[in-house]
């Protein structure tokens, strides 16, 4: 049973920053051109010691998240690139498989680079993590702000597919497992 009701003019948006320490992620409802916040919320995962446990709650709980809201589409941060490789494969292991429960119901999944999401949100492509939840504090009209910043990267990306929707974004976009396939066929074997 969804917590949210739609309308036909209305379409739910789920954001995610993937993590293995903590996966933040962020649900808007879009109405027209008006967006209205649902929820934000993270994942902690450091209390998992295994790293395919924590990629396991990973997807049990993305399903969670799409059984209980039904988005239409998801919108997820890409990996950044750094200098500790077993840093990011783990991040994109944990992106992977946030991406698989999403493909996994046939929900349309668009990755944005972090400057990205952070230039759609507050105009600059270096802001801080602060100025972004301080930014969507007064998009949304939230009245606090968690203590982890992680939700709100996670509701950023949300608000930057709403606010990218029938702009060409340069963000990859996969309709299911058919398209993500078709896309990176030197990927698949």
């Amino acid at each position: 049973m969804s917590s949210v009701n739609k309308t036909a003019n209305e379409r739910i948006i789920l954001g995610i920053d993937p993590g293995t320490t903590i996966m933040g992620f962020g649900v808007i409802k879009v109405v027209g051109k008006q967006m209205e916040f649902i929820q934000l919320n993270e994942l902690i995962l450091e209390k998992y010691a295994d790293h395919y446990t924590k990629l396991k709650v990973i997807f049990e709980r993305t399903i969670e998240l799409i059984e209980t809201h039904h988005p239409d589409e998801i919108a997820i941060e890409a990996p950044f690139f750094g200098k500790n490789v077993q840093s990011m494969l783990k991040l994109g292991r944990a992106q992977g498989v946030a991406m698989a429960a999403g493909l996994s119901r046939q929900i349309p999944i668009t990755e944005y680079e972090p400057k990205k999401i952070k230039m759609a949100i507050t105009g600059n492509g270096n802001a801080s993590k602060e100025q972004v939840a301080k930014m969507l504090q007064q998009l949304l009209g939230l009245k606090t702000l968690p203590k982890n910043l992680d939700s709100t990267d996670g509701l950023a990306a949300a608000v930057c597919h709403f606010l990218n929707s029938g702009k060409v974004t340069g963000g990859k976009s996969y309709s299911g497992w058919d398209a993500f396939v078709k896309q990176n066929e030197n990927r698949v074997r």
